[in-house]
């Protein structure tokens, strides 16, 4: 019999880097759980771990930034997915954002988010941002969560029952 776990990393969504701002602190990471909720008004919803190094700057920056990654910047992900403790935007070429989040020159698109609500999600909590821009940066396909393999090692955060 199949486990859950598997099935789980057949659903469909891309892999994104979130950049995050509170002044002067910028932060970016790696995120899959992100979704369009709503046309009106235009809601993304982001789920992040609240343990997470950058849910306090998005909370007190106000918003933050979804820069979708291309099938070919799997490095990408995997250099925003590393832990906290450095500098990950360092030599990489990015701008800020409305909201002061990094807008990733390299990234496909991006989208720049208002904080709008919260709601919590089991040992996430869901945030929901109301779009304020967007642009698509260059044409390309997008980098799949499916073709990432275990680069974020959930394999091993599922319930031993899963």
């Amino acid at each position: 019999m199949t486990r859950p776990a598997e099935v789980c990393r057949t659903l469909t969504h891309g892999v994104y880097v979130i950049g995050v701002a509170d002044g002067e602190k910028h932060n970016a990471f790696t995120a899959a759980w992100v979704m369009q909720v709503s046309f009106d008004p235009l809601l993304i919803a982001l789920s992040i771990n609240p343990r997470h190094r950058s849910f306090p700057l998005l909370k007190a920056g106000g918003g933050f930034i979804v820069n979708v990654l291309a099938a070919d910047q799997l490095d990408l992900a995997a250099h925003f997915g590393q832990s906290g403790d450095i500098d990950k935007l360092a030599n990489i070429p990015w701008r800020p954002g409305k909201c002061g989040a990094p807008i990733l020159e390299q990234a496909l698109a991006w989208l720049d988010c208002d904080f709008h609500h919260e709601c919590p999600a089991g040992d996430h909590i869901v945030v929901f941002g109301r779009v304020l821009n967007g642009a698509i940066q260059r044409l390309g396909e997008p980098l799949l969560y499916r073709d990432t393999g275990n680069l974020d090692g959930a394999q091993n955060l599922y319930p031993k029952s899963f």
